[in-house]
């Protein structure tokens, strides 16, 4: 049992009321406008329950006069085994009120204390009870209502009603779960193609990078190769300066040593033409003795001679005369003349052989002063020579000097670019290359240092989503595998609860000579899945039910017949149902009344049946409840 007793104040047509219950069914019976109904939803209104039927606002159903109504239930939390429904309070009676005003404050008081809703909810809870769900409380024309709800929603309301809600939960956060999942799946999978078509493109700008750091690698290295290859020139331009030096020391010492030989050839040519001179002057000496000879030779021949011829002359006089004497003798003027034309002629021959050596003399004198002259000359040319050999080396000593200045910066320079390397190409080849390299390195300017840094940020970032997407995918797959699971765990109790009571609605239906089946449409779809009931009367063939086909107690009684098949199955511990049976022929509405009696007893649950008359319901099996209007006001007239 769950509520234990109803006290209204002000509330409707009930100025003051209180309404015990019993376990098993209560029946509230009693005329139209008697306030049967009221009851019901003061109980609906205390529990929470939003539903009014008669008013669109809970101030409405304050008693006509009054400023404030309050409706309170009195819960049994009686031990139940050892144990109480809501061990929180330890006392077996729990007061739960609702206060109503006219203007429009609402509250709930939990034992004399003011509660939320919330409170009243989670109290609520922990007893099983859903005010809300129409199989557990069937106000006014809820039954008709029932019957135009869509499959989805009858299944929905069973679900609540038998506490299997929570495995459509499991199934709907498990489908949440894989909706949520396949969309973080989708959103990594545009975000993977995003990021590899920017990773792409980051992936060519690395490889610029990369050929551009390759490149400046090369230029560095090209220019470490120029640095040495400058290296290797000025070193080939010093040895080339000192091989000179050497080269023109050497030719110093060539010149010195052909001008000391030079010297020594002239000193023997001068000493050489000192002798000839010496011997020409000496034969020239000998000559002038032997010309003056000749010349004295030839005088006393011409002397004597101009005797003879002054003797001839005397001679003939003296013949002529034969009176003077002989003064001269001939004989030996001749002799004389004779002798010194012997002396002539050997003086000829002495002068022939002097003018021979002296012109033997001159020509060796000419020929050696001719090599005095070209000695003088070659010693002229030499020593020109050495002062331009001595110039040279000095200006090669200036140059080497230099040259050897510009190497030691060439290799400072160099050094600065690396260590010394062997260089195999040219300064004009390496220069092209650096030219070409540069040329290659001017298309990449663009390319930043940042570029890098973006490859390898979007390379991990890459990584992380498909490493991500991977997870995804996984999760996708269990989360698949956990809807499979889940969905099999609510299709497996389900059907096992239609089962059981598909069978309990054929029997309830039997004894009303009908016919029928309750069954899961689309089970393999959560959302789509539904409760068809179908009914088929005076031997007709099981159709659904619904608001068309069937007459009014035709639907009645199908519902109750389901209602009632279900009770075993509720959880709640109350249940309503307001004027069930008005389109009822007395056969039904007796085989209902008598089938809710004893499938109530078997449920142990507490039952509120509102009907305007109680002739189908026997007292000892029911406690009757009967209302009365007496002056606008509502009274429990009788409790049997």
């Amino acid at each position: 049992m769950l509520i234990q007793e109803v006290i209204l104040e002000n509330f409707m047509s009930y100025e003051y009321a209180r309404v015990p219950f019993k376990p098993g069914v209560n029946v509230i019976c009693g005329p139209n406008g008697a306030g049967k109904s009221s009851l019901l939803l003061a109980i609906s209104v205390a529990l929470g329950q939003s539903y009014t039927e008669r008013s669109r606002k809970l101030s409405d159903l304050i008693r006509w006069g009054k400023d404030q109504a309050r409706v309170t239930l009195i819960l049994d939390n009686s031990k139940k085994g050892g144990k109480r429904p809501v061990p929180k309070f330890n006392k077996d009676q729990i007061f739960l009120t609702r206060v109503l005003r006219r203007d429009g404050k609402y509250w709930f008081e939990l034992e004399n204390r003011a509660a939320t809703k919330q409170d009243v909810e989670r109290l609520l809870a922990k007893l099983g009870v859903d005010p809300d769900n129409m199989l557990i409380i069937m106000h006014q024309n809820m039954v008709e209502e029932f019957t135009v709800l869509s499959p989805q929603e009858k299944l929905r309301m069973v679900e609540a009603a038998v506490g299997l809600e929570p495995y459509r939960e499991n199934v709907l956060q498990a489908q949440k779960k894989l909706t949520r999942i396949l969309s973080q799946e989708e959103s990594i999978s545009k975000l993977l193609e995003s990021a590899e078509q920017t990773l792409n493109y980051w992936r060519e700008q690395y490889d610029r990078f990369q050929e551009k750091k390759q490149l400046l690698t090369k230029r560095r290295f090209l220019e470490r190769e120029l640095a040495w290859a400058e290296v290797n020139r000025r070193e080939s331009l010093v040895k080339g300066l000192e091989a000179h030096r050497e080269k023109e020391l050497a030719l110093i010492q060539q010149i010195e040593e052909e001008a000391k030989a030079a010297k020594e050839e002239l000193q023997n040519q001068q000493n050489q033409l000192e002798k000839l001179r010496e011997e020409w002057k000496r034969v020239f000496e000998e000559r002038l003795v032997l010309e003056r000879e000749k010349a004295g030779s030839q005088a006393t021949i011409a002397f004597c001679e101009q005797l003879l011829m002054e003797a001839a002359t005397i001679e003939n006089e003296i013949q002529n005369n034969k009176n003077q004497l002989k003064l001269i003798k001939t004989e030996s003027l001749k002799e004389l003349i004779e002798s010194f034309r012997q002396k002539l002629s050997k003086l000829d021959e002495g002068i022939s052989e002097n003018q021979t050596k002296t012109k033997i003399l001159e020509e060796a004198i000419e020929k050696v002063g001719t090599q005095v002259l070209d000695m003088r000359v070659k010693l002229a040319l030499l020593q020109y020579r050495m002062e331009n050999a001595k110039e040279n080396i000095e200006k090669i000593e200036r140059e080497l000097k230099d040259a050897e200045t510009q190497l030691k910066m060439a290799e400072k320079k160099a050094e600065e670019t690396g260590s010394r390397i062997a260089v195999i190409k040219s300064v004009g080849e390496i220069l092209e290359e650096i030219r070409v390299t540069d040329g290659h390195l001017a298309a990449l300017s663009a390319v930043s240092e940042d570029v890098e840094r973006m490859y390898e940020s979007y390379s991990k970032l890459y990584l992380e989503l498909k490493e991500k997407a991977q997870l995804v995918a996984e999760n996708r797959e269990k989360a698949l595998e956990e809807v499979k699971t889940r969905m099999q765990a609510w299709r497996t109790v389900i059907q096992s609860l239609l089962d059981r009571v598909n069978l309990e609605y054929q029997k309830i239906l039997a004894q009303s000579q009908a016919v029928g089946e309750v069954k899961l449409a689309n089970e393999n779809d959560i959302e789509a899945a539904g409760l068809e009931i179908l009914v088929g009367f005076k031997g007709g063939k099981p159709v659904p039910l619904n608001a068309y086909t069937q007459s009014g107690g035709e639907r009645t009684t199908a519902t109750m017949s389901f209602l009632l098949a279900l009770q075993q199955h509720v959880r709640s511990p109350f249940r309503a149902v307001d004027e069930y049976d008005v389109h009822m022929d007395p056969k039904n509405r007796e085989i209902i009344a008598q089938t809710l009696i004893s499938t109530v007893k078997n449920a142990n649950a507490q039952y509120v049946v509102i009907t305007p008359s109680q002739v189908t319901f026997t007292q000892d099996e029911v406690n009757i409840i009967t209302v009365q209007n007496v002056e606008g006001k509502s009274i429990i007239k009788e409790v049997a």
